[in-house]
């Protein structure tokens, strides 16, 4: 098993963190991530986790976490961490790659005061709905937005 390393963000993951976003969030194009991204790693806010392959130099995950004051659901305190995002690329799951990311978030969030952490996914999304329950997050409610045009 090759050493995995991780690290913060800084500006020369940009790149990398814009390629795996992508696969994470496919409904967004390549313009939109990168003004989200760029806004997000600006923020103080946000907390950015790197996962690299040591040996190899390759890129093996991200995770952003976030403290939010708005409200969370079924959070019963304010802050609230908040998982945005998190990605592993397919040669390195099931390394414990993903659950360090969210030891190392978890310990951001508590010295940003936060006692939960919330995080979200599509309804459909079995295998991310799968990952959350096994990284210990409970369903709190299933909710189904709409819009209309005026």
């Amino acid at each position: 098993m090759n050493k995995v390393n991780y690290v913060t963000y800084t500006n020369s993951d940009f790149d990398h963190l814009l390629r795996m976003s992508q696969k994470l969030w496919t409904d967004y194009s390549k313009d939109q991530l990168v003004k989200l991204l760029t806004q997000t790693v600006k923020s103080e806010k946000y907390h950015t986790l790197i996962a690299k392959d040591a040996p190899a130099g390759r890129y093996a995950g991200f995770a952003i976490f976030s403290i939010r004051t708005d409200p969370v659901e079924g959070a019963v305190n304010s802050p609230t961490g908040y998982l945005e995002g998190i990605f592993v690329e397919s040669d390195y799951r099931m390394m414990g790659i993903a659950k360090e990311f969210l030891r190392m978030g978890e310990l951001w969030c508590k010295e940003k005061g936060c006692t939960q952490l919330g995080s979200d996914t599509w309804l459909t999304d079995q295998e991310s709905r799968a990952f959350h329950k096994n990284m210990g997050f409970w369903e709190e409610e299933e909710v189904v937005h709409f819009l209309k045009n005026l």
